[in-house]
């Protein structure tokens, strides 16, 4: 990937855990490296094609400027996002803010703290047996859509299913919808169990009734396993309910362990659970 680098941008502002810091402010200094593809630009010598660099120092003046934050982490994922945001041709970044005037008793140069943010795929299961199920799924969505780090691509049809495991319960409504994110996995995983809490989700039995459920089933091309989180879901190349409504989406994403594509573990299925679809999904 290609990049444009700005080097040191030298910014007043009012950022600090101290009030006076708040109060009289001091100089900042940025550094952001923007990885986009730059090859069209080069043949064409055309702006339209890149990124104004001008443009880009403009944005990171007016955020450090609007709002003061007590950390420069804070600032620092104000930017980068916002970046982002700003310019789909922009595929990630890797921004440092530094603190030349930080308050610290002893000799030092400066301070700083860098990230690296970039877009993600994330595929979102959906799933719901309690209460007005079609609505709960409907407010979950567009709660996620309405979060400023996602945005909800697509959503496939929903799917009446009969319930996984041996709890009996009522059929389950179940699809799946295509996110494109800044949270890192582990962030986007509170994010869901938020939305979850709000449409009344309470956790008491394994596999037994739910409001709303949200389960991360893809990250990108991501292998990821933590004490809360495993990616990809461990169980989804089992469940139809799953593989059925991600098939109508993307049939040739490719499990990044099994390295088969959900057309071909859909195929692989014996054991079904879906009876029928129930609604038509959309797109934004």
């Amino acid at each position: 990937m290609d990049e444009i680098r700005i080097d040191n941008l030298k910014v007043y502002a009012y950022h600090g855990v101290l009030e006076k810091e708040r109060k009289d402010g001091q100089f900042f200094y940025i550094n952001a490296v923007l990885s986009l593809n730059l090859q069209r630009a080069g043949i064409l010598d055309d702006l339209n094609a890149s990124v104004s660099y001008a443009d880009v120092c403009e944005w990171i003046i007016e955020m450090m400027q609007e709002k003061k934050c007590l950390l420069i982490e804070a600032v620092a994922e104000k930017i980068a996002i916002g970046i982002l945001k700003r310019s789909e041709q922009i595929m990630a970044i890797t921004l440092e803010v530094r603190k030349p005037e930080a308050p610290i008793d002893a000799e030092f140069e400066s301070v700083s703290v860098c990230i690296h943010r970039k877009r993600h795929t994330a595929y979102v299961a959906f799933g719901s047996n309690e209460g007005d199920s079609i609505n709960l799924i409907e407010t979950g969505i567009a709660a996620l859509d309405h979060d400023p780090m996602c945005r909800v691509v697509k959503f496939s049809e929903i799917y009446r299913s009969i319930p996984y495991g041996e709890v009996k319960q009522n059929d389950f409504y179940n699809g799946i919808m295509e996110v494109e994110t800044y949270y890192e996995p582990e962030e986007l995983l509170r994010m869901l169990q938020v939305i979850e809490n709000e449409q009344g989700r309470v956790r008491t039995v394994h596999w037994g009734p739910r409001t709303l459920d949200l389960d991360i089933i893809f990250y990108d091309n991501l292998v990821y396993d933590s004490k809360t989180l495993q990616i990809p879901h461990p169980d989804a190349h089992n469940r139809d309910f799953v593989l059925a409504p991600m098939n109508s989406l993307e049939p040739n994403y490719r499990h990044p362990l099994l390295h088969l594509t959900v057309a071909e573990m859909l195929a692989n299925i014996t054991d079904t659970y879906v009876l029928s679809e129930t609604k038509s999904g959309s797109s934004n």
